[in-house]
């Protein structure tokens, strides 16, 4: 593999020296869309997020950040180990109720490279990335989704009993985090907190109907709940808990990493009552999204409490873009376009999937105030925390990460030629520079040709002039591209790698 040092022969300033084992904090905000950040959309922006704001004046903006997915679980994946998510069984949508875990157990997260290098580390908030939970075949049909009518019985609790006072295996614990707490999917069972592998308390109840009805709670699924539990408290106490990790890292000798996956402004929409109206946008995810930025205030409050702020890389950043189905239009006729001007949204292929907010604050190396338009990628995070440590990764760890350490040190060259991000759905779009091929679904009925998409984003952001029909030995010579991305297991140079399954979209 080939790692960017800091002796590039990049021109431009003279790079920053490397301190040495920074803290890292990864901020993972949920259906932050690419225009909610007000620093990123300020003519069509109507939400403020000063905190945001300011953490991208105090480091280095990305316009051209992108997720794995225009959905959850495969970002999250590509996020934590450096590697696209299409090369494992995640080809589709995400990790579904109760399902195994995505990240096997020896597949090289940053978190254990964080532990092999001496870190403390800590996931605390949204995992969505599976576990193996101790239930039966049999006990499925007992968890709730299914219940008709919504009665809960001693039959109900007694399994319910029996699940939920085992150790819950395979969750973060065991892909390189020291310390979990979360509520794994907010919106989905158990509706609880989750420590480590074990749930505080046994859900006893099933969660009433007015919790998961309705357009704002999409996608919430019944199922056993504590007694008495909503949805409001979850982001202050993940936040609490977040802020408690960070003060007593203080006190220790070793570096820390803590890796904070919010659950907001996903659904269910529920700001604190003191958050509700704030936005005057009269719509509760503005409100949600104004709450979700006072939480990024708080971690970068709590760093500077403890004097851990200039030595200390934060990387804020959201898994895919603003989800349309909770309330786009409403917010575009009030002026505020959750993509900015970007096509799209949550799910999709287009630039407004997954183009997402991504900034890089590290008093120690990036000068303030600066933005850089270079193509990045969420999967870029491992190459950049193992070039930051001066370590080669391994031929089977990161294979689609490249190292962002240069561009944070001042050179303004790119660090990656192409990049991957599908839609929900999966099909894939690919970029080679400015050019993005999208290698659509079979047209109906099925048999037919591919659909393809080209574009320009140099002189089309938004995607409104497809010039495939135009252009068509660019989009040969795109597709050949993606099939040796997919052929070779891996983008950066290196010994060529398995895909976990067999890859689709192929010709």
């Amino acid at each position: 593999m080939v790692v960017f040092v800091a002796f590039t022969v990049f021109p431009g300033p003279l790079p920053a020296e490397i301190p040495g084992r920074p803290n890292i904090v990864i901020i993972l905000a949920d259906d932050l869309g690419y225009g909610d950040v007000q620093c990123y959309n300020p003519e069509r922006g109507k939400i403020p997020t000063p905190h945001m704001d300011r953490l991208a004046a105090q480091g280095m903006r990305f316009t051209d950040g992108h997720s794995s997915s225009g959905c959850c679980s495969p970002s999250r994946y590509t996020l934590l180990t450096g590697r696209y998510h299409w090369r494992t069984r995640l080809q589709v949508g995400i990790v579904l109720p109760w399902g195994p875990p995505l990240i096997v157990p020896d597949r090289m997260t940053i978190g254990t490279l964080a532990k092999q290098q001496g870190y403390r580390t800590a996931a605390i908030g949204k995992w969505h990335l599976g576990w193996n939970w101790p239930i039966t075949q049999e006990q499925m049909k007992l968890l709730g989704a299914d219940m008709t009518p919504d009665v809960v019985t001693e039959e109900h609790r007694h399994v319910w009993r029996e699940i939920f006072s085992q150790r819950i295996p395979d969750g973060p614990t065991t892909a390189g985090f020291d310390y979990y707490f979360g509520t794994d999917v907010p919106n989905w069972p158990p509706f609880c907190f989750i420590e480590n592998d074990r749930t505080i308390g046994i859900p006893s109840e099933l969660l009433p109907p007015d919790k998961y009805l309705g357009r704002e709670w999409l996608a919430s699924i019944q199922g056993p709940a504590l007694p008495g539990w909503t949805f409001e408290p979850i982001l202050p106490t993940l936040t609490e808990h977040a802020e408690r990790f960070i003060v007593e890292s203080a006190e220790k000798s070793e570096p820390f990493l803590l890796y904070m996956p919010l659950t907001t402004p996903h659904t269910p929409i529920a700001p604190n009552e003191q958050w509700q109206g704030k936005s005057n946008l009269n719509h509760g995810v503005a409100d949600l999204i104004m709450e979700t930025d006072a939480a990024v205030g708080r971690m970068m409050e709590v760093l500077e409490k403890t004097g851990q702020s200039q030595n200390t890389l934060v990387f804020f950043t959201s898994d895919n873009g603003f989800a349309a189905i909770v309330g786009a239009h409403e917010l575009e006729v009030q002026g505020h376009f959750p993509s900015g001007s970007l096509h799209g949204y949550k799910g999709d292929v287009y630039e407004g999937g997954h183009r997402i907010p991504f900034i890089i604050r590290w008093p120690e190396v990036v000068k303030p105030n600066t933005v850089s338009h270079q193509l990045v990628h969420h999967a870029d995070f491992m190459a950049s925390f193992a070039d930051i440590l001066g370590i080669t990764l391994p031929d089977n760890a990161g294979e689609d990460s490249f190292s962002l350490l240069p561009l944070l040190q001042g050179n303004d060259q790119p660090v990656r030629e192409n990049a991957v991000s599908c839609a929900s759905i999966g099909f894939p779009g690919i970029r080679d520079g400015s050019w993005k091929l999208i290698i659509g679904q079979p047209t109906p009925p099925y048999g037919q040709p591919k659909t393809t998409e080209l574009y320009n984003l140099a002189d089309d952001p938004g995607e409104t002039n497809d010039l495939a029909g135009q252009y068509p030995d660019r989009v040969e010579e795109m597709f050949r591209l993606y099939e040796k991305l997919v052929s070779d297991g891996r983008s950066i140079p290196g010994q060529t790698q398995k895909n976990d399954v067999e890859v689709p979209h192929r010709r």
